[in-house]
């Protein structure tokens, strides 16, 4: 039987007609055949037809199976709108396909950085000449008008001719907008899907107009305004058909007939575009013919540098909050021109190809001042922010902050002696000793068997949980006893936030480029709830030891006049040294290392590190006032000449001290200026020169016999 019998009905013979009147079943009315028979006869076609029906696809009857079949298409087609709906929202069309331009200002308006993409407004296409229009339809897409987001004869054509692309512009839009650039059948069928939506719920204006507004132009430039201006310098509803039918030329390479770079090629390119624009109708043979490639008007753009070491931290955090769309935006961030001036100033003096690293903030985690290495021209690699190294001692800060939250105290001793049993034995500096000494003199001194056997004494576990309650997020191994002398890595950004927490008593601190914007009380109240602060006994003894530490410890080189604290650290071999500490209402975080993480020769945390943070803090913190904090908004960009704030600047002033009479008056050169330092009727005054003028104030007395003048205090 064949596979359309079951949907075969043969014409029924004809049967006779029935008797009149009314019969028996089983009766022989009029002497003809019995009823029976008839009945007989339909069995008998049914039990036929029967087995036909069931020798279908697999059993069912054909019906069955397109029934199906269609709604599982009608399933499949429901679930690919879904999908697309999902994936290639047309409101993503409306977007540019590259991160706009973004300028980043410091704090008092300085231009430091400009990065991403020129990109303008989009197009009307209503409001573009028609030579505009028909000059991209005739090289990219000439039946735009006719097709359904697919063109065969496009696609033959092209094969054919070489002219012409085979995508149409409407998956043009579809790839550039949606899709990556990956040449695989799957995403070329994404393509044509994508393109048939799109097609299906925007008029072909719009789809025009999506694509001449995001389309890629050469030299960083994206959509049609943005090209017209950067290589003709007007608008595009003035361009000229020459111009029109170059900028048509570009899309198909960009970055390989980009006028700017390939003039020549953009020419020969254009010539095709003019054959194309003559095929279609467009241009008549006499009016290509005068038709010469059109002469550039490339205006420079104010020059700023793409990238700083700060730049490239704050760029991310500022597109978060930056408004989406087209054109540039200017944002002003935390970083201070003055500090970050100072910050380059106190780097620069690292000898030898050792690399320097500096993170200066405000408490609440705002960066006002980074350094991430000596040259970013050389090195852009941000050792501030991306180098994961030991911490060293640095890091006893949370394993004494642990004891004390588990109720010890600073006075409390701890066995000082060599660890003479164990697999660790770690051994102090220089041989010190002694049977016991109390936690505040251990911290000080940077006791590291009294540090071992504190870490045991609380948990390692306890000095983990204390070290994410303040913001450390990098892995720390529980259980291992030289975690109590920083052998962890870590970032140095990520450490002096962690110093941030306890100057603030409040934690964690999260480093941020850009100013937190003013928030409502449910905000804040939410924000408080997640927030955590020591106790005031807590912190009053941390806060102790760290002040013993930079007073009377390994951190005296790094000792100010006013109330500061910090903490020295050095890693196994001298092969990282640091000083985090903080005074005023700045801190500031130094790290010295190499590269290929080789010793540095005996530098050690409370050298160079803290003579760096020193000098930094004196001339940040000399004036005294803190400037108030900018709050993040778009402004103009004020153009002019930048100040590119991780570019290294001249050698600093050597600094000089020396007499100039009998009475003891000095002359001091160096850091921000000339200090005179002399007495006016017994009555010792300062007379200080700087950039900012004369300030003259009261003078230190006279230091006692034998001390030197500048010897910082004990």
């Amino acid at each position: 039987m064949s596979p359309r019998d079951p949907w075969y009905r043969r014409k029924p013979a004809e049967e006779p007609a029935s008797p009149a009147g009314y019969f028996a079943v089983h009766g022989t009315p009029g002497g003809g055949s019995p009823v029976s028979d008839r009945f007989a006869d339909w069995d008998q076609r049914l039990e036929a037809a029967e087995p036909a029906a069931k020798t279908g696809w697999f059993g069912r009857r054909k019906r069955w199976w397109i029934v199906r079949g269609a709604g599982a298409i009608l399933a499949l087609f429901i679930l690919i709108v879904a999908w697309l709906a999902v994936t290639a929202p047309l409101s993503k069309s409306l977007e540019p396909i590259a991160a706009p331009q973004l300028t980043l200002l410091a704090s008092d308006g300085t231009p430091i950085a400009r990065n991403g993409a020129v990109i303008d407004a989009p197009v009307d296409v209503d409001k573009l000449p028609d030579h505009v229009v028909e000059a991209f339809l005739a090289i990219e897409d000439r039946r735009f008008y006719s097709h359904w987001g697919i063109d065969p004869r496009g696609i033959a054509r092209a094969a054919f001719t070489g002219v012409g692309g085979g995508s149409t512009i409407t998956q043009q839009l579809a790839k550039f907008t949606f899709l990556t650039p990956e040449q695989t059948l799957t995403r070329k069928a994404r393509e044509m899907l994508i393109a048939f939506w799109l097609e299906a719920w925007l008029t072909k204006d719009e789809v025009l107009e999506r694509y001449l507004s995001n389309a890629y132009f050469g030299d960083n430039v994206y959509g049609l305004r943005a090209a017209s201006l950067h290589y003709f310098y007007r608008q595009p509803e003035r361009l000229k058909p020459d111009q029109a039918a170059m900028l048509a030329g570009l899309v198909q390479a960009p970055s390989r007939f980009a006028p700017t770079k390939h003039y020549d090629r953009a020419a020969r390119r254009m010539e095709m575009v003019k054959a194309a624009m003559v095929d279609a109708g467009y241009l008549t043979p006499s009016e290509a013919r005068a038709m010469r490639p059109p002469r550039l008007d490339v205006r420079p753009a104010p020059s700023l540098p793409t990238g700083t070491y700060f730049a490239d931290w704050a760029l991310p955090q500022g597109r978060k909050l930056a408004e989406a769309g087209y054109g540039g935006q200017t944002l002003t961030t935390t970083l201070d021109s003055r500090l970050q001036a100072i910050a380059r100033r106190v780097t620069a003096r690292v000898p030898g190809k050792a690399q320097v690293a500096l993170v200066a903030m405000r408490p609440n985690g705002e960066v006002v001042a980074m350094i991430g290495g000596k040259d970013y021209a050389r090195s852009p690699f941000n050792r501030a922010t991306q180098a994961r190294r030991q911490p060293g001692s640095t890091f006893k800060l949370f394993v004494w902050l642990a004891a004390l939250r588990e109720g010890m105290s600073a006075d409390d001793t701890i066995d000082n002696r060599p660890i003479t049993t164990g697999g660790y034995r770690p051994k102090n500096a220089a041989g010190n000793y002694s049977d016991s000494i109390t936690l505040e003199d251990a911290f000080a001194r940077s006791s590291n068997v009294a540090a071992v056997r504190l870490l045991q004494t609380v948990g390692s576990e306890n000095v983990i949980a204390t070290a994410r309650d303040l913001g450390v997020r990098s892995p720390m191994a529980e259980g291992d006893p030289s975690l109590a002398l920083g052998t962890s890595t870590m970032t140095l950004i990520e450490l002096t936030a962690a110093y941030a927490g306890v100057a603030g008593n409040d934690f964690p601190v999260v480093p941020r480029a850009f100013a937190e914007p003013e928030k409502g009380w449910l905000s804040q109240a939410w924000d408080w709830s997640k927030r955590e602060r020591l106790s005031g006994r807590t912190h009053g003894e941390i806060e102790q030891m760290l002040r013993a530490a930079i007073n009377r410890g390994t951190g005296r080189a790094a000792s100010l006049s006013i109330p500061n604290f910090g903490k020295t650290g050095t890693s196994q071999d001298y092969r990282d040294a640091l000083f985090v500490g903080y005074a005023g209402d700045l801190v500031v975080g130094v790290w010295i290392g190499n590269d290929d993480n080789t010793p540095l020769g005996g530098i050690t945390g409370g050298s160079v590190p803290a003579r760096i943070w020193r000098d930094f803090m004196v001339q940040a913190l000399g004036k005294g006032a803190s400037r108030p904090a900018p709050a993040p908004d778009v402004q103009d960009d004020p153009g002019g000449p930048i100040e590119p704030m991780d570019v290294p600047g001249p050698d600093a002033i050597p600094t000089a001290d020396f007499p100039f009479d009998e009475r003891g008056s000095r002359v001091r050169i160096g850091g921000e200026g000339v200090t005179v330092s002399t007495d006016i009727e017994g009555v010792p005054i300062d007379l200080r020169v700087n950039r900012e003028g004369i300030r003259i104030e009261p003078g230190p007395p006279p230091p006692p016999p034998g001390q030197a003048p500048n010897q910082p205090p004990q």
